[in-house]
């Protein structure tokens, strides 16, 4: 019985302290652009205490994953990758955010977070 109990016990205790993959890569340069962008969102949005830091670290996540698209795919496959990327990302701020919160987010992602500047000037 006792060795019962101690395996469940460790095999509870490694899924508790499990860390999520994308975030063990510690990129500062990441880092310092979540902050920035988390600062933009929570002078719109007005961001609770824990909020802000969820907020911050989703972003953080996602432009890790915003840069392995850059990395690895070209073109419309580039695109079209970072298009689901932002869906994603969306979805999942909603858990988040309030729902009035929400809909001003999505109002101001696209000013914010633009999926990718075209340059209109002629040279």
């Amino acid at each position: 019985m006792r060795i019962l109990i101690t395996i469940c016990f460790l095999s509870f205790s490694t899924i508790i302290f499990s860390q999520d993959p994308i975030m063990q890569q510690n990129n500062e340069s990441l880092e310092t652009v979540a902050a920035s962008i988390t600062d933009k969102y929570d002078d719109e949005l007005e961001l609770d205490a824990k909020q802000f830091v969820l907020f911050q670290k989703k972003v953080e996540e996602f432009l890790i994953r915003e840069e392995k698209i850059h990395a690895n795919y070209n073109g419309e496959e580039k695109l079209n990758r970072l298009y689901k990327l932002r869906k994603a990302e969306s979805l999942e701020m909603r858990n988040i955010l309030t729902k009035p919160q929400f809909t001003l987010y999505k109002q101001l992602k696209s000013q914010i977070q633009p999926l990718a500047v075209v340059d209109t000037k002629k040279s």
